[in-house]
């Protein structure tokens, strides 16, 4: 069975960097899109970068410039490189990808379970 797993969440003070990891395990006969998204309290969650299988990016406004979506097809993962931190990034940020598993070979949406990112003023 296909899922997500996520690291490298943590409190960082403003002004500070993070790296976050998302790994596919299971049996995957393809990855598209990967992403990240975040959900802050009281908010939807939202797009915050996304990747397809010909590492063409898309980020979100309030990002650019300061994180970098990236992957490595042949580990199944995908990373978001965080820098110049802002207390309104503070969040729970989500992996997303589009996989077809080696045993459905049945297209669908994976999430991760979230990994939350702190920052202090």
């Amino acid at each position: 069975q296909v899922q997500l797993v996520e690291s490298g969440g943590g409190l960082v003070q403003a002004g500070g960097s993070l790296r976050l990891s998302c790994r596919a395990s299971g049996s995957v006969y393809t990855i598209n899109v990967m992403a990240w998204y975040r959900q802050a309290p009281g908010n939807q969650r939202e797009l915050v970068a996304a990747i397809n299988n010909g590492c063409i990016t898309n980020y979100a406004d309030s990002v650019k410039g300061r994180f970098t979506i990236s992957r490595n097809n042949a580990q199944k993962s995908v990373y978001l490189q965080m820098s110049s931190l802002k207390p309104g990034y503070t969040a729970n940020y989500f992996c997303y990808a589009d996989i077809t598993p080696r045993d459905t070979l049945v297209r669908r949406d994976y999430w991760g379970q979230g990994t939350q990112v702190t920052v202090s003023p």
